[in-house]
């Protein structure tokens, strides 16, 4: 669920904005898109994700590969990202470093080098190391707590059903039908829906986000965002999304970080409960 053409939402139905949610944010990539040295760099958000402690900024594997030499990666908490980075392009027509550190924070991106593994296990994870001062002179925040290993396990299916699920991004809105055919609006501000338990294996926890249910959902451009479970009363970010329904109307299928994989990946990063 990455995206590269961000166009505001997770999915419009029972989806809210989410400005409290000031941990979670979106990457973004400056990056040459037409291999001519002449013209500027482009400059777009094309993920989430989460701040899990002061300098590291937890996100999907897929997010930061298969990109041209030279891209360098962006963070910004910003509300409405979208509207930051035009703002940002009126001020600095042309000049697409102006535009990327006007709008976020420069960092270095570690993704998981057993990256792509399996679907058994995917090891699609990545984060990106930012200056901490850097950060916090722009955005106050409260890292997001990770959780112990194998937490959705202990609870198992019968706990997980009566556990409460949000997911949060920049995402864009579920399909709509035109006259040009399916086409997914909005995108670049942080939304949040609540979803439901879904199913749960090694590596993957699968959150329902069917509409009649009450539940909304993650779509393109919300990949490395967080799914928050409320454990024992505490917000923990349990998993991020991954991927999912081509429409985005059905599941969200995310990337657990309670599991060995994601863990030791994680661990000389940030500390682990």
């Amino acid at each position: 669920m990455a995206s590269t053409h961000p166009a505001a939402a997770i999915n419009s139905y029972n989806a809210v904005p989410a400005p409290e949610r000031t941990e979670v944010g979106a990457l973004i990539a400056r990056w040459d898109d037409d291999a001519d040295p002449a013209t500027p760099d482009r400059v777009d958000w094309v993920c989430s994700g989460t701040m899990v402690d002061a300098d590291t900024f937890l996100t999907a594997g897929h997010c930061t590969t298969d990109w041209p030499a030279g891209v360098r990666f962006y963070v910004s908490l910003a509300q409405d990202v979208q509207s930051a980075l035009d703002s940002a392009a009126a001020a600095h027509p042309g000049d697409s470093q102006a535009v990327a550190a006007a709008v976020g924070v420069e960092g270095t991106a570690h993704t998981d080098p057993a990256y792509p593994g399996p679907s058994s296990s995917p090891h699609d994870i990545a984060v990106i190391q930012l200056p901490a001062a850097a950060v916090a002179a722009r955005w106050t925040f409260t890292p997001a707590t990770l959780p112990t290993a194998g937490e959705l396990d202990a609870l198992g299916p019968q706990g997980l059903n009566t556990t409460s699920f949000v997911t949060a991004g920049y995402g864009t809105q579920e399909a709509r039908r035109g006259p040009g055919g399916q086409t997914h609006p909005g995108g670049g501000v942080r939304m949040k829906a609540p979803v439901t338990f879904n199913a749960l294996n090694p590596s993957w926890v699968r959150l329902a986000m069917t509409e009649p249910q009450g539940n909304g959902g993650a779509c393109y451009g919300d990949s490395g965002g967080p799914n928050f479970a409320t454990l024992d009363g505490v917000r923990v970010l349990v998993a991020t999304t991954i991927t999912g329904d081509t429409p985005c109307y059905a599941t969200n299928v995310t990337y657990r970080l309670d599991s060995p994989a994601a863990r030791a990946f994680l661990a000389p990063f940030v500390t682990l409960p």
